[in-house]
């Protein structure tokens, strides 16, 4: 989740007038997220879209119109707000299709914290859309355009727009920008995968997914598991899972899912994860730790969980209190591998 303040400089140029809210019409919000910043908007022209689950939820059940997760068309708006994610790409995306799908004059508005890349990500908008304003305010900036279609660079942002897509980033492995470690195998999955023992068996999860790097990786070296259902909260991921799959088809299900809620009560005889310590662009390790206690309600009685996480986090409590026992198997590279077994039942 990106830092109030961050929403506080984005209402501020429409709060002095210096981006002027459009008196009709929608009013876009891309990579949409809840909060309080929403309530000083005209809420019944808000249409938001964003492929994570949490806040897809969120901002369905507090009553927005939130367009499908999978909406390749969005509609023409006066003002598009792009809430930037963190991965340069994704963003540069995100600015793209704003912008081509804006009327003539529409407006392109977004922010961001000085220590996040502002000045650059402003510059990255100009680029695409010829020049920029913008003010700064609680160590934030905010900044927009107007669309000019004589000015703007129509081939850059349909390059960027493209450059947004699943591809096999190595044989079998498909994935794309804004995904965890996106263009390359994070070693930290990758000692996990290696740290599972083979004769490992029955009903698995992945939790978190990714890529489906995980998942690929223990049908390939432990032909006894049953199957693997795989929960990511980007639906953006779905695709990459589907590639990196393909091959076994039949051996796994893969979900949109928010991991915290949506996956069923003690089914699972193992589980896997490499929990995330970020919401948005903030470090967050309760997130880490509510993975835990996720994994530790998804799994059987009898069920083990396999993380792997970097070698500073403090998930030991947390594990102690979830499961009856727990060990570290590695500790390697700055991570650690971590089993824990039996479950105990939260009262």
């Amino acid at each position: 989740m990106m830092d109030p303040v961050v929403f506080e400089t984005l209402l501020l140029a429409l709060e002095t007038e210096a981006v002027t809210l459009p008196e009709d019409g929608p009013i876009l919000v891309l990579n949409a997220e809840p909060g309080p910043w929403l309530s000083r908007l005209p809420k019944d022209r808000l249409v938001l879209r964003t492929t994570q689950k949490p806040a897809h939820d969120a901002l369905t059940a507090a009553g927005y119109t939130v367009l499908a997760p999978d909406s390749v068309e969005i509609p023409q708006a006066k003002l598009t707000i792009v809430v930037p994610p963190r991965q340069r790409d994704y963003a540069r995306a995100l600015f793209a299709r704003a912008l081509l799908a804006a009327p003539e004059g529409g407006l392109i508005l977004s922010a961001l914290p000085n220590t996040l890349g502002a000045k650059t990500t402003d510059k990255s908008l100009a680029e695409i859309a010829g020049e920029t304003t913008s003010l700064s305010k609680h160590k934030c900036r905010a900044f927009w355009a107007t669309k000019d279609t004589s000015r703007i660079n129509t081939a850059l942002a349909k390059e960027w727009i493209a450059e947004d897509t699943p591809r096999e980033i190595e044989p079998d492995l498909w994935s794309r920008p804004g995904l965890f470690s996106w263009d390359r195998v994070d070693p930290g999955s990758e000692l996990l995968a290696d740290s599972v023992p083979e004769h490992v068996k029955g009903l698995g999860v992945d939790i978190g997914a990714g890529n489906g790097f995980l998942s690929r990786e223990l049908l390939t070296h432990c032909p006894a598991i049953e199957r693997m259902d795989l929960y990511e909260a980007d639906f953006r991921a779905l695709g990459c899972i589907q590639g990196t799959m393909n091959e076994f088809e039949g051996r796994f299900q893969a979900h949109w899912a928010d991991a915290l809620n949506d996956m069923p009560k003690a089914t699972y005889d193992f589980a896997v994860m490499n929990p995330p310590f970020h919401t948005g662009r903030a470090d967050n390790t309760d997130l880490g730790r509510s993975f835990i206690r996720a994994a530790a309600a998804t799994l059987k009685p009898s069920g083990t969980l396999w993380l792997v996480a970097n070698r500073h986090l403090p998930y030991e409590a947390e594990l102690s209190a979830c499961f009856r026992a727990h060990e570290m198997l590695e500790d390697e590279a700055g991570y650690k591998i971590i089993r824990a077994e039996k479950p105990k039942r939260q009262k």
